[in-house]
């Protein structure tokens, strides 16, 4: 195990980076590497470089993936590292997931410098942000905001608050917490009321398929309960054919022996919502989140449906 080097590959951000080296400090436990043994190399991908546009108008889902995809199939990395909600759900020939980390809170939070929730905001508030999902689910609870495109990384977003371009935004809880920032959480946002994006505060590792050697390092790494419930929001999500372009949202979790399931897909504009429960047994993962998209294709009004296909 001395002569074991790994490379890692990830975006530049500091919370990509911040994942990168909990992956890193999990694998020299799991495996006794000396420092240096483990190299993180940071990959500028295309959603990091146009920052100009909505995600939903250049290409959705692979857009914070790409590049290091194809540092993988390279051989320039022995180890992606993702957060999940940003993998596309069919991932390129000759790739494919080793392990998923143990998951932190999916929550969505909700931060403002003088509100203390999404309903004290009053009528007309500006809200900020770059996600279709969030957009939608506000406009649900609250028609009468304006939501306006909020893109950059978490510290940006941050600062574009605190100089009044919105009187809010929604961050994910995951992000917050895993950069140290927690403390500007003003409140999270109920799963019921805001659903999360499928997959969010799950960390990816994605490898070489046939390289036996790196899926032997990363295995001690997985997490069995977070990996079932993210292949059933997967496979929601992969049923639906859902991108950037589409207000998606799913999320499973384990209890009692159980798999619990929630999907929704909703408008653009939050007028319409569709909302689907299954619960089944950990090993049916994937067909429970096939059947919740199915339920949802029998009962959507087919405009929502079209632009879930778009």
């Amino acid at each position: 195990m001395q002569a074991t080097r790994i490379r890692i590959g990830t975006r530049g951000s500091p919370l990509a980076m911040a994942q990168a080296h909990e992956v890193r400090d999990r694998l020299q436990r799991a495996h006794g590497l000396p420092e240096g043994a483990i190299t993180i190399t940071a990959i500028k991908t295309t959603g990091d470089q146009v920052t100009d546009r909505p995600l939903s108008d250049i290409g959705g889902k692979g857009l914070f993936t790409k590049e290091i995809e194809e540092a993988l199939l390279a051989n320039e990395i022995d180890v992606a590292v993702h957060s999940m909600k940003d993998m596309q759900t069919a991932l390129p020939d000759g790739l494919a997931v080793g392990a998923v980390l143990p998951r932190e809170d999916p929550r969505d939070a909700f931060i403002s410098l003088k509100y203390a929730n999404l309903r004290a905001l009053p009528g007309g508030s500006i809200v900020g942000t770059s996600s279709l999902r969030r957009k939608s689910q506000l406009l649900d609870v609250r028609p009468d905001l304006r939501v306006i495109d909020f893109r950059g990384n978490v510290q940006t977003r941050l600062r574009k608050l605190q100089e009044g371009v919105a009187a809010a935004t929604i961050l994910a809880v995951a992000g917050l917490k895993r950069l140290g920032l927690q403390d500007q959480i003003t409140a999270p946002m109920p799963i019921d009321e805001m659903l999360p994006a499928v997959a969010q505060g799950a960390i990816g590792l994605e490898i070489r398929g046939g390289d036996d050697t790196t899926a032997a390092l990363v295995e001690p790494l997985n997490d069995a309960a977070t990996a079932q419930a993210v292949i059933s929001e997967r496979a929601f999500l992969a049923r639906l054919e859902g991108s950037c372009r589409t207000p998606i949202a799913g999320h499973a979790a384990l209890d009692d022996g159980r798999l619990w399931f929630r999907g929704q897909i909703l408008s653009i504009d939050g007028t319409k919502k569709y909302d689907v429960s299954r619960t089944g047994a950990p090993h049916e993962a994937h067909e429970l989140g096939l059947a919740a998209a199915d339920e949802i294709l029998s009962k959507a009004d087919a405009a929502v449906l079209a632009r879930s296909s778009a």
